[in-house]
């Protein structure tokens, strides 16, 4: 077995994967407004914590990581394997007294900042490369250890004069990785690779302290993930595996975490097994102009969010972490056209100006065996037949269009819940439209909303189905 840095290759390879696993790496790792006071800050890391043994044997957090997939090694190949988490550091903070002592303080307050305790995350890897034949039997195991430690950093004024100090304390991480291999029977070669993340501490929680999660969380592997990448070959996709590899894919055990497909598009050489369940070759938004670690991040509205906290919010985001603070500055420059970009993006459209190519003659043009129709399902020109400002639909035996009053009637259809609150109210029909499925909708605003008039002229209106309501009478 070789345990060593990666080859040039294996690294190019990786790197391509490694922003999405970075992504993956800082989820959740400060949420919006970004501030260690915030509710919720104070329960931290969501995914992919590996806790000690016994904090998981007595609560429901894992303390370890199972992946299996399948894949098609060529002879001789390697097998680069990156094992990436997050070690959390505890930070405390002190303020200097006059005798050259410090005292622990609950926070810090400077001009740009207000610093407070907080866990940071530091970044840490595992490498391995490692021959795919030394795979088979038992496999090979790599633990790893790294050491507590602590370190202090001088906090200056706004003149370059000490008024105190932030202490930073790392506690004893240890684990282990374990790969093996078994080929399966079958007529082609495939392999089923085993990849077992485990957290070894072996730290017990102090008597009476049962449910101390923070004590844990320092002895923790913290969004635990792999990157792992064949020299020679390729891995088999877990979500679309071709057929004849369905029912080995099913036989997979992966616990606690997913792999897919990973790095360069229509390549099968990388695969990241994420806690997050993510779709083959995911990749960041190129509209995105930075991490904001919010879970489930929408650019676009925690910038604008983001940007309007009070200046005393923002000196407390500064202070909570390097990273919350690199999210106030990104919020506050971003520039205009930055920021129109985060107002959507159109991806999934294809060209449909110009003649639809002819079906074949077999009837089955494409490699799904579908038919193509003459015409694309949905074309532009069709539109021209419609004029939602005056198109009228008839309910009831009534003719309701734009300027109409309706009484609301939501709930006889699977509808939106927050729909449900508007029953029984009234409301003026704004338009009528019709989607591509032939489907007809009522776009309305509620009467006596103080809101109506900036629905009106943002184009934002509540939309029923014409079974949802009822014609007032007089106002057809």
């Amino acid at each position: 077995m070789s345990v060593t840095a990666f080859a040039p290759e294996a690294e190019a390879r990786l790197a391509l994967a490694r922003q999405v696993a970075d992504a993956v790496l800082f989820e959740g790792y400060v949420l919006y407004p970004y501030r260690a006071s915030a509710a919720k800050n104070r329960l931290r890391w969501q995914f992919g914590v590996l806790v000690p043994p016994a904090w998981g044997a007595a609560t429901e957090e894992h303390d370890f990581q199972h992946t299996e997939c399948l894949m098609e090694p060529r002879a001789d190949a390697t097998l680069a394997v990156e094992l990436r988490f997050l070690r959390a550091r505890r930070r405390t903070v002190q303020r200097a007294r006059p005798d050259g002592g410090f005292d622990t303080v609950p926070e810090l307050r400077l001009a740009d900042r207000i610093l407070v305790p907080w866990d940071e995350g530091t970044e840490e890897h595992v490498e391995a490369v490692v021959r795919v034949d030394e795979l088979l039997g038992d496999g090979v195991t790599i633990p790893f250890g790294l050491p507590a430690a602590e370190d202090t950093e001088p906090v200056l004024d706004e003149n370059g004069r000490p008024v105190g100090r932030m202490v930073r304390r790392y506690e004893e991480t240890t684990g282990a990785l374990r790969l093996s291999a078994r080929e399966l029977d079958g007529p082609y070669r495939v392999m089923r690779l085993t990849a077992v993340v485990e957290n070894t501490s072996a730290w017990t929680p102090a008597d009476g302290a049962a449910a101390d999660r923070d004590a844990a969380l320092p002895r923790s592997l913290v969004a635990a993930h792999l990157l792992m990448g064949l020299s020679a070959g390729s891995f088999l996709s877990m979500t679309d595996p071709p057929e004849w590899a369905k029912g080995a894919v099913a036989a997979c055990r992966n616990l606690h975490t997913w792999p897919v497909l990973a790095g360069e598009p229509g390549r099968a050489d990388v695969v990241l097994s994420s806690p997050i369940i993510l779709e083959d070759h995911p990749a960041i938004a190129p509209e995105s102009p930075g991490a904001l670690y919010d879970a489930t991040e929408i650019d676009e509205i925690l910038a604008l969010r983001t940007a309007a906290l009070t200046d005393e919010e923002k000196r407390e985001a500064r202070g909570t972490d390097e990273r919350a603070a690199a999210v106030i500055d990104l919020a506050d420059s971003m520039p205009p056209e930055v920021l129109e970009r985060l107002h959507g993006a159109v991806r999934s459209l294809r060209e449909v100006t110009g003649s639809a190519p002819a079906p074949a003659a077999d009837g089955f043009p494409d490699e799904f065996g579908v038919p193509r129709p003459d015409t694309p399902w949905w074309d532009p020109a069709s539109d021209a037949g419609f004029d939602p400002g005056h198109d009228r639909v008839l309910v009831d035996g009534h003719s309701l269009g734009a300027g109409s009053r309706v009484l609301l009637r939501p709930g006889l259809r699977r509808t939106d819940a927050q729909d449900l609150f508007l029953a029984g109210r009234t409301a003026r029909v704004e338009a009528v439209l019709h989607d591509v499925d032939g489907g007809v909708h009522l776009a309305v605003t509620v009467e006596d909303d103080p809101g109506a008039d900036i629905r009106r002229e943002q184009g934002r209106f509540l939309y029923f189905q014409p079974d949802e309501v009822t014609p007032l009478e007089g106002d057809a």
